[in-house]
């Protein structure tokens, strides 16, 4: 059996005590900050922001999705396409499933790592989960004034069996 000398086994004792306290000081009252997307909004290549009927609010241009892939291809083209995006809810509507499935098929076509404001905290967007979708564009539904309703293009009373 092999004794210690009782300088060694305090010596032992007090830097395993020490190491213990200096752990729980370290994590006492300590709580992880959530990372606010305002906070590190300028570590990202792009911030855009969704807006009504999965249309894009990027550098203040309303865009349709196509659009917002077409402008992502003319910065591809010209040797300036983000590495990051980052996506927020813009003062007219929050981020819909929508947006995340155009951001998710943007960035399975461009390569970029996309993220998003899921209620302060960030998340990236994984394509696989999302289901990515096809762009499209936008169209606002159209309503014609009520003298114009019924008439073809000519004035006339439209009549379809003139086809």
């Amino acid at each position: 059996m092999i004794r210690f000398s009782t300088l060694l086994n305090r010596t032992a004792t007090a830097i395993m005590l020490g190491s213990l306290l200096l752990l729980a000081g370290c994590h006492f009252g300590g709580t992880k900050d959530n990372i606010t997307p305002a906070s590190v909004k300028g570590q990202f290549g792009v911030v855009i922001e969704a807006y009504k009927d999965g249309q894009f609010l990027v550098d203040g241009a309303l865009l349709s999705a196509v659009d917002t892939g077409s402008h992502f291809a003319y910065l591809r083209d010209q040797g300036r396409l983000p590495k990051t995006v980052l996506l927020l809810r813009s003062d007219e509507s929050k981020i819909r499933k929508t947006h995340l499935q155009y951001l998710a098929r943007m960035q399975l076509d461009y390569g970029f790592k996309a993220y998003y404001d899921d209620g302060g905290t960030l998340k990236e967007i994984n394509p696989v989960e999302t289901k990515a979708r096809a762009l499209e564009d936008h169209h606002a539904p159209m309503k014609m004034d009520e003298p114009m309703q019924g008439k073809d293009a000519s004035g006339g009373a439209y009549d379809p069996s003139h086809q």
